[in-house]
């Protein structure tokens, strides 16, 4: 996969509920709800639905998922 079919899936995917497994190392991994909220060059954003924090944000880079250090489910 490319950045371009990343960035593209996502697109298609822009403003609605995903779940990204964020894998930390030694069996450690990090789950959040959330939606994705913006697009860009290098890196997108996401928005956390259940977090303590209101509006938390997370950014990502699309090599993240190259790399699969991140998984999303649609």
């Amino acid at each position: 996969m490319t950045i371009e079919q990343i960035r593209g899936n996502l697109n298609e995917h822009l403003g609605k509920k995903v779940i990204i497994k964020y894998n930390l190392g030694r069996n450690k991994y990090e789950k959040y709800h959330a939606k994705i909220k913006e697009l860009y060059k290098n890196v997108f954003i996401v928005e956390l639905i259940e977090s303590k924090i209101k509006n938390e944000v997370k950014s990502f880079s699309y090599s993240d998922i190259i790399t699969k250090t991140i998984k999303i489910v649609y």
